[in-house]
């Protein structure tokens, strides 16, 4: 069972580096703010396997990518670590230790919960950081026009994400069945 979190975990944090290069060779500019394809693996990371995979993912998948490409930039891959990890925490936290990966509708109550809780993490942050450093960075006002450029992200991660991990969870993955039971015996 381990093996196959291990497995996964790593997919996904190879799809938190590959989504982001995808959409930016589209050649849009801020296309990873827009649509943010960073996001779709730590919810999903975070829903499947739970909040501690989730956290751990989304702190490292930022991290790594600007290592490995230098997005995002200097200034804001802090800032999206910990926006990241906070997704990938809460919605580890409500899909799985509130129960609602029971229902297609929980994926849906957890990825609004968690999106609600990681944009309230960058506004924090934010606020702690100008206050902190004596910067202007925006406030309120940097997390509204955050919120306002990412959503056809948002919409993307609502139409396809739920469904998607109800998928995952229901296709029986990360349960062990009566024919590989059979077999160990």
């Amino acid at each position: 069972m381990k093996t196959r979190q291990l497995t996964f975990a790593a997919l996904c944090l190879a799809l938190a580096l590959l989504l982001p290069q995808i959409f930016h060779m589209l050649g849009m500019q801020q296309a990873g703010q827009i649509f943010l394809p960073m996001h779709i693996p730590i919810f999903m990371a975070g829903m499947v396997l739970g909040w501690q995979y989730g956290a751990l993912l989304g702190l490292l998948a930022p991290l790594a990518s600007f290592l490995l490409s230098g997005m995002p930039d200097a200034a804001r891959v802090l800032f999206m670590m910990l926006e990241l990890m906070s997704y990938g925490a809460i919605s580890g936290f409500l899909y799985r230790s509130l129960r609602l990966h029971d229902q297609l509708v929980g994926g849906y109550i957890a990825l609004l919960g968690a999106m609600l809780g990681g944009r309230l993490m960058y506004g924090f942050l934010l606020t702690l950081c100008a206050f902190a450093f004596q910067l202007h960075l925006g406030g309120f006002a940097a997390v509204w026009a955050a919120l306002i450029t990412g959503i056809p992200g948002i919409i993307i991660q609502l139409l396809f994400l739920p469904a998607l991990v109800h998928v995952v969870e229901k296709g029986g993955y990360f349960h062990e069945t009566i024919l590989s039971k059979a077999n160990t015996e």
